[in-house]
């Protein structure tokens, strides 16, 4: 008797361990993930989420700073390197980035005028930001764990110098949210590509809709970047007959998700092309500067040629800002015009006054306008870089890195105005007083967007992990 055995499909391994490995231990693992799991009809990974407590800011814009500017020149004056300008260094150098070279004490070559009711004191580098002087919240005693550029970004925006992380934005967006979903959540305007790249921005082991997006890099100018409007709309294809070729995409991307266990990249690349046919009803208005003033260009500086290009970067800051995008970043970086960034190891007078000229008038353009508009007041403004400068000199009249104290500055969002929090040294080498560590200022921004950097975690590689590591103290002082 011939028996006809039915036809059975053929299974890998691979997709067999993967259906049948998880077993009665899958029942254990759906309670500890309960927690976890997101509310219903909240399935959306950037839908807006509550905060662990009132926030005082909604939104931040970095404003980075790639090189390292000195803050012996800029907001922490030391009448000592004044004093005995040319004597050797009176205690033995740590671990530097370049032993050669090195001279004695290098006083400033710019004076300290005290501005405003506070009377902070900054430097004649940046004479349009001092008039803020009451808005800003002066760090003077932060502190980095790396000499180096590379190891030393990569903490600043992502809290380690050695593994790749997510980055500081992708934490803020995992915790929050957006409260706008047709734009990006996570925005960095004109990133480097050095010292990291990429991973500054990453979503490192969060999934990746909470991956920033870039507009441009660094090495290019404003005219030579395509107008985004360009990209955003299709002249071929009516919006209806878009969405239903999108509608087939994502039938057949759904189809594979729940093959392969919702994979974490395709489950990124579907939401990827949901947030790009949403951002063409968005997006063109957001980059479209054609309705800005000429007084407001003016403010920003778009009307000169030595400020025009991160004047565009700061003015389109605003307008993200406006239109509730969570995490903004604009970039000072290696580029065109600007080949090392704040990097002064030598010439820092020439360095120092070409590139304070580039950022001063457009960051305070964007303080005035986010001030004259009302968002200053829960818009968090950051600025600083991946560490600042030695106070000995090095080739003359440079300055080495130092990431044993320096200085970084908020305004708004929260921050108390005129203040000047920590210091340093009276040379301006260690942090002496109220020491901030990075994964300090990052459990401080989070504090101000209403998260608490112990609770904002995320299970990878078999335990909880956040930005703040295992580290991390709120600067409640600095609290208005």
């Amino acid at each position: 008797m011939n028996l006809v055995t039915p036809e059975v499909p053929r299974v890998s391994r691979r997709h067999l361990l993967r259906r049948t490995a998880g077993g009665f231990g899958l029942l254990g693992l759906r309670t500890l993930l309960a927690d976890a799991a997101p509310a219903p009809g909240n399935t959306h990974p950037l839908a807006p989420k509550p905060p662990h407590f009132e926030p005082r800011a909604r939104r931040v814009i970095f404003l980075f700073m790639h090189g390292g500017p000195s803050h012996l020149d800029t907001f922490d004056p030391k009448p000592r390197l004044t004093r005995d300008h040319g004597k050797p260094l009176p205690f033995q150098r740590p671990l530097t980035f370049a032993e050669g070279s090195t001279g004695g004490l290098f006083k400033s070559p710019w004076e300290f005028r005290r501005y405003g009711e506070s009377g902070l004191p900054v430097s004649d580098l940046f004479p349009h930001v001092a008039r803020h002087a009451d808005d800003l919240c002066i760090l003077r005693s932060m502190v980095g764990d790396s000499v180096a550029h590379g190891g030393a970004v990569l903490q600043l925006h992502t809290g380690s110098n050695t593994f790749t992380r997510p980055s500081m934005g992708s934490w803020v967006v995992y915790g929050l949210g957006t409260e706008n979903q047709n734009l990006p959540a996570f925005i960095t305007i004109k990133p480097g590509l050095s010292h990291g790249g990429a991973k500054n921005w990453s979503s490192g082991f969060l999934p990746a809709a909470y991956q920033g997006t870039a507009v441009g890099h660094g090495g290019v100018k404003i005219e030579d970047l395509k107008d985004p409007i360009e990209f955003l709309r299709n002249a071929g294809l009516t919006p209806d007959q878009q969405r239903y070729e999108l509608d087939m995409i994502q039938k057949m991307n759904r189809r594979s998700a729940d093959r392969w266990d919702h994979d974490p990249e395709l489950e990124a690349r579907i939401q990827a092309f949901e947030l790009a046919f949403r951002m063409q009803t968005e997006a063109p208005e957001a980059f479209d500067l054609t309705g800005e003033s000429p007084t407001t260009l003016k403010l920003y500086g778009l009307d000169e040629p030595e400020t025009r290009e991160f004047g565009w970067q700061c003015l389109m800051a605003r307008r993200l800002a406006e239109r509730n995008v969570r995490f903004i970043q604009v970039n000072h970086e290696y580029g065109p015009g600007n080949e090392v960034g704040w990097d002064a190891h030598s010439e820092l007078i020439r360095l120092h006054t070409r590139t304070a000229l580039m950022v001063d008038k457009p960051i305070a353009g964007l303080l005035t306008d986010l001030k004259a508009r009302g968002l200053l007041r829960d818009t968090l403004v950051a600025w600083g870089g991946e560490f600042g400068r030695t106070p000995i000199s090095q080739a003359g009249d440079g300055r080495d890195h130092n990431p044993y104290g320096y200085s970084m500055w908020m305004a708004g969002g929260g921050v108390k105005g005129g203040f000047a929090y920590g210091a340093t040294d009276e040379f301006g080498y260690y942090a002496v007083e109220d020491r901030m560590h990075i994964h300090d200022l990052h459990a401080t921004i989070l504090h101000l967007l209403g998260l608490n950097h112990e609770r904002l975690t995320y299970f990878h590689g078999g335990r909880n992990h956040r930005l703040t590591d295992v580290a991390g103290t709120v600067a409640f002082q600095i609290l208005a």
